[in-house]
């Protein structure tokens, strides 16, 4: 508890970390209230008002059916992020389960696994997604399970080395004399020590995932119409760019700012976790790590 105590701490001290911490929360408020904060149902068109600019009854204009940008940015926000925390969660469950099994056992296990891991890294990931995509039908399920098992490799390689720099520690080897199972001790005694670095790589990953997503209904192998999605949005807006600008800047907006305060919030906790960061912020400013003796002939 101590160590999570001083996590926290830490984190809460990066700036860049608590701004994205406040963004990716507005981004799930409106998530959460989308249906207050639509003007519209997202679906509903109106060919009376198709392609009209941002103003106040429309705040992010309207698409060439008439139907109001802002309200299938919120609702679409849903999907983007749905996708996003379902495929990494699967992602998360096969890393951990394949990398403490790897680390814990080593042996041929290990090998074999992370030659599958370094397999699949060989492969861009994109081009790896739409093969994959491309065998089975585009859909919603087909596609958070595709980017759920493609992402698993980065997971499992931090799990494996989390677990490898834990399992001969002396309370492990403790468990070990009691006789606990290995179930017992990798679940009660190793995995939660590794739980700060897999958050970490969590939140690192949840962006990158949620930038696939949306590349993948960009192309029209995601997300399917009529609903509505952020790559899908912009994909549909290419052909508007020059009299309708909107139609692609208000989704790319939310889509990059998603993603920034992701990675802003996933490099918080990665400087949270570092010792050298821990012990510069524990001492006072001003004081150098040198002897004080030093410090005051130099001043002279």
């Amino acid at each position: 508890m101590r160590r999570f105590g001083g996590f926290w701490r830490r984190f809460a001290l990066s700036r860049a970390a608590a701004a994205g911490l406040v963004i990716f929360a507005a981004l799930l408020a409106a998530t959460v209230f989308a249906g207050l904060i639509s003007p519209a149902p997202p679906g509903a068109i109106n060919l009376d008002a198709a392609l009209e600019r941002p103003s106040f009854h429309h705040p992010f204009g309207t698409d060439p059916f008439g139907r109001d940008v802002l309200s299938r940015i919120v609702h679409g926000a849903r999907i983007s992020l749905g996708v996003g925390f379902l495929a990494r969660t699967i992602s998360l469950l096969i890393g951990l389960f394949l990398g403490s099994l790897a680390g814990y056992f080593g042996g041929r296990l290990d090998s074999v696994l992370m030659r599958l891991a370094d397999i699949t890294f060989a492969y861009p990931t994109l081009l790896l997604l739409i093969a994959i995509i491309a065998v089975v039908s585009p859909g919603m399920v087909s596609l958070f399970v595709t980017l759920g098992v493609v992402g698993w490799a980065s997971v499992a390689r931090l799990v494996r080395a989390e677990v490898l720099s834990v399992k001969e520690r002396e309370f492990v080897q403790a468990a070990r004399a009691s006789g606990a199972n290995h179930a017992v001790i990798l679940l009660r005694h190793i995995l939660p020590q590794c739980l700060a670095s897999v958050l970490v790589v969590y939140t690192l990953g949840l962006g990158m995932t949620i930038m696939a997503e949306a590349s993948l209904s960009f192309l029209g192998l995601g997300v399917q119409p009529p609903a509505p999605s952020w790559g899908g949005m912009i994909s549909g807006g290419i052909a508007f760019m020059r009299t309708a600008p909107w139609l692609t800047f208000f989704p790319g907006l939310f889509l990059t700012l998603t993603v920034c305060s992701l990675n802003l919030i996933g490099d918080g906790l990665r400087d949270a976790l570092n010792p050298r960061l821990a012990s510069a912020l524990a001492k006072p400013p001003g004081l150098s790590g040198g002897r004080p003796g030093k410090a005051i002939e130099g001043s002279r």
